[in-house]
């Protein structure tokens, strides 16, 4: 196989995602397990959408619109833009990779942080782009080492705003004064995944540099709205832009189901409303028990926290699945000392630190 297979795929290390809860139950014989590993919403899903989905049910044996029309309109009309400035994605991952497709040449390069969501540089190499990898500072995205890396060579920068798994934000100054002397050729892909968390006043208004500057902005359905098993996200951006990923997308690639819930998402205001609540409350909780602890924590502006829990973080993860609680370690990031939790409801916290505390 090492003969037959691309030089680049052989060296990737795959993207390990959150250990579903059915097989920690089977695995380990547990009745009871819950889940804080992959940033899902714990409320579940929006009633609305879930009402939508068995209602076109009926439509399953049609392909679905290719061009996803009326979730297009829905969106423009929220976000005050056009429908051609929006492309669908099979949630953000493929957007990802359609953005590389379409901008990246292969002798180019792409410019992102080293602890930052994997995926863009898993996506990047597996297409056979290079990847720059700036340090963090302070946990935080350095924005004057990310500029004085950009070379003649550098195509895209990726900021995950919030940062996944830091819970780290860019500001809406640092990100004024960084695009101002951005290269005109370079495209910058804001990664948005978390927005609906965000507890801060000096947050970007990204959406206001699509229309003079090469800015991406990318969204999803998966998290504040609860519909990760439906893969749909989306991506905002200048109309030459979008015209030119569309090329690069494949014709349905969001499924009709996805669509219709996604649509009936957006009006069910006070499920979006509830899950922040929930969110920020439950973070608030965290919080207090880590600092009784003694645990140092990032303070986040999403639904994830990260913990310093002062020794090999896998070895916390793989003794508190034994107590039926999943988080994710950040082995893969590079952060050996480390486990990221998603903030659940107030049970669900509870068990967790009562977990942690025994485990630690």
């Amino acid at each position: 196989m090492k003969e037959i297979t691309r030089k680049n795929i052989l060296n990737i290390k795959p993207y390990v995602a959150g250990r579903p809860i059915e097989e920690i139950k089977r695995q380990l014989r547990l009745k009871k397990v819950i889940k804080l590993a992959s940033n899902e919403n714990p409320l579940g899903s929006s009633a609305k959408a879930r009402i939508a989905i068995i209602k076109g049910l009926k439509s399953i044996n049609r392909y679905p619109d290719s061009d996803g029309f009326y979730l297009k309109r829905k969106l423009a009309g929220r976000l005050w833009v056009k429908p051609e400035n929006i492309i669908l994605g099979n949630g953000s991952d493929e957007l990802i990779e359609i953005i590389i497709k379409t901008f990246v040449e292969e002798d180019e390069n792409v410019v992102t942080a080293d602890v930052t969501f994997l995926e863009y540089e898993i996506i990047a190499k597996t297409i056979g782009r290079k990847v720059k990898k700036i340090p963090l500072k302070y946990f935080k995205y350095d924005l004057e080492a990310i500029r004085r890396n950009i070379d003649k060579k550098t195509k895209v920068i990726f900021i995950a705003n919030p940062n996944n798994p830091t819970g780290t934000y860019v500001t809406k100054y640092e990100l004024e004064d960084f695009i101002k002397d951005l290269p005109a050729d370079l495209v910058l892909v804001l990664d948005e995944a978390y927005d609906a968390f965000i507890d801060v006043n000096d947050f970007p208004n990204s959406l206001k540099y699509i229309k003079n500057k090469n800015v991406i902005i990318l969204k999803t359905f998966s998290k504040s709205y609860g519909l990760a098993g439906l893969r749909v996200g989306y991506a905002i951006a200048n109309q030459e832009i979008i015209s030119s990923m569309e090329k690069a997308r494949q014709p349905f690639n969001v499924n009709s189901l996805a669509q219709i819930g996604a649509i009936a998402a957006l009006d069910d205001k006070k499920f979006l409303q509830r899950s922040r609540k929930l969110i920020l409350q439950g973070k608030r909780y965290l919080y207090a028990a880590f600092r009784k602890l003694g645990l140092i924590y990032l303070p986040s502006v999403s639904n994830f926290i990260l913990i310093d829990v002062g020794r090999e973080g896998v070895s916390v993860f793989n003794d508190m699945l034994k107590s039926g609680v999943i988080v994710r370690d950040m082995e893969q990031y590079g952060l050996k000392n480390y486990i990221r939790v998603t903030v659940g409801k107030r049970k669900e916290n509870e068990r967790f630190i009562k977990v942690l505390k025994k485990v630690l």
